[in-house]
């Protein structure tokens, strides 16, 4: 796994770390790293736009937008991921079909736009990849979690502190998260 350390969980708890495989002919040779982000939150938008950036359409980032009416939900549940466990936490999407979920997504993702890009996507890569060493990578793994639990009300709170409009829109229980 292009030395990255990523955990396989059963299918009993998919809300923890976990790789999980496409079905064979879905996948394709060059894919990019598709990260999967919830479009109505801003903390999550900020970031997939930041990402973007740093990709500077070099088609080393695919960013899918998981509250999109056209987002293609079988596919993910395929793989045994409900809406629910995307909303839960990031998933990622590896170019050989893996899904990963929580602060790996967040390393292969800025480690990919690392690849050929500039100073700044380096400096992001190298920055985030220190969450992965061995003592550091367990407590930022848990924040992580914490975060993940709480960021519908970090997410309202740092939109109103940066002068925008709150974007989550909440139907019945899809803005719970597990």
């Amino acid at each position: 796994m292009n030395g990255h350390d990523a955990r396989i969980v059963s299918k009993t708890r998919p809300s923890r770390t976990s790789v999980c495989r496409w079905p064979k002919n879905t996948k394709s040779v060059n894919q990019p790293f598709a990260i999967l982000v919830d479009g109505k939150c801003t903390l999550c938008r900020r970031e997939a736009r930041f990402m973007r950036r740093l990709d500077s359409g070099r088609g080393r980032l695919s960013i899918v937008d998981i509250t999109a009416p056209d987002f293609d939900t079988p596919r993910y549940a395929s793989m045994g991921a409900s809406m629910d466990d995307l909303m839960g936490q990031i998933h990622g999407v590896t170019p050989e079909g893996s899904l990963i979920t929580g602060m790996e997504v967040f390393r292969r993702a800025y480690s990919a736009v690392a690849e050929g890009g500039g100073i700044g996507a380096r400096i992001m890569s190298f920055a985030v990849s220190v969450t992965g060493w061995p003592l550091i990578r367990p407590l930022v793994d848990i924040f992580y979690r914490w975060f993940a639990r709480h960021r519908m009300k970090i997410s309202a709170t740092a939109a109103r502190l940066l002068g925008e409009e709150p974007a989550m829109v909440c139907e019945g229980d899809r803005c719970k998260v597990p």
